[in-house]
């Protein structure tokens, strides 16, 4: 007989963690401890090992080092029983277009033995939960995009998990989608669930995230709440100028006048605690323009993680 979870105020507690492919390490030795009850962001760019932590933290591919528990059970050897208690939202849809949306949630109920009148109240619940109540017959390819992504979200929600997995959740929505989808994962995060999210878009892990690490070449390379971040690796103010003259001005005002400058492209990114300075003397070039702001988590992604193209 399985041995019961024990309890546990980390949803997620890995130690070493490591994936090797073709001898090569995809995850590279990660410490992780993920309090239960929080959003939890896990950032990094493509290649960085995040999704082969994913699959690992939902006992889809075994590690080849360190230990591993999600909600007190012990990873792979009791990855089933996790699993029951557990949402994922895939970052592709694999909703199936052959059903309607309540036929989805059916089938996909039916995994963790759901069945009879309390399954059709919870049905209830999560569509009233994704706003989707008017669209309980239609056909899968009907909906929106943003439909679709409620539905996913719906989805994962069946069985009522204590962890939720987001995959890039909100990739490809509109503005509004996205703020929708942003209101009900925060609403989970009120009734206590654990949410692990991965995304592209730093202004979503601002919002939503209290704890973020971020990841690269199978490596954490820092972990903290956002503001946090943003505090430990970044200047405070954030100037970004552009315009004909930029690269003279850059060689020969900007690098004097601030902690830390460089030119990307036709634009140069100027970090600074005080930027008075620098900005009267921007006053009195009309040649060039620029955008005043904050530091923000971004701005520590590409500090961390840089700035070259990945595929």
């Amino acid at each position: 007989m399985p041995q019961a979870a024990s309890p546990t105020c980390n949803a997620v507690t890995a130690r070493g963690l490591s994936k090797l492919y073709n001898g090569a390490p995809a995850v590279d030795g990660i410490d992780l401890d993920i309090p239960s009850g929080l959003c939890f962001g896990l950032l990094g760019p493509n290649g960085a090992g995040k999704t082969t932590t994913l699959r690992m933290l939902l006992g889809a591919t075994p590690p080849n080092g360190g230990t591993l528990a999600v909600l007190g059970y012990p990873i792979p050897v009791q990855a089933r029983e996790m699993r029951a208690r557990v949402g994922v939202v895939p970052q592709q849809d694999n909703l199936d277009p052959d059903f309607t949306v309540i036929e989805n949630l059916r089938v996909y109920a039916s995994y963790f033995g759901l069945s009879g009148p309390a399954l059709e109240r919870r049905i209830e619940e999560v569509l009233h939960f994704a706003a989707l109540e008017s669209k309980t017959r239609a056909g899968i390819n009907t909906l929106s995009g943003g439909m679709k992504r409620r539905l996913t979200l719906a989805r994962a929600l069946i069985n009522d998990p204590e962890l939720l997995v987001l995959d890039e959740p909100t990739t490809g929505l509109d503005p509004q989608a996205r703020q929708m989808l942003w209101q009900r994962l925060r609403t989970l995060m009120t009734q206590g669930k654990t949410l692990i999210l991965t995304t592209h878009y730093m202004e979503e892990a601002e919002r939503l995230c209290q704890r973020i690490a971020v990841m690269d070449h199978g490596r954490i390379l820092a972990e903290d709440s956002p503001a946090g971040l943003i505090g430990r690796h970044i200047e405070p103010q954030v100037i970004e100028v552009y315009g004909a003259d930029v690269e003279t001005w850059f060689n020969t005002h900007a690098r004097a006048r601030v902690e830390r400058a460089e030119r990307i492209g036709e634009t140069v990114f100027c970090y600074a605690h005080d930027m008075r300075e620098l900005l009267d003397d921007l006053a009195a070039r009309p040649s060039l323009r620029y955008i005043h702001r904050p530091a923000n988590l971004e701005d520590v992604f590409l500090k961390l993680t840089g700035r070259d193209l990945r595929d």
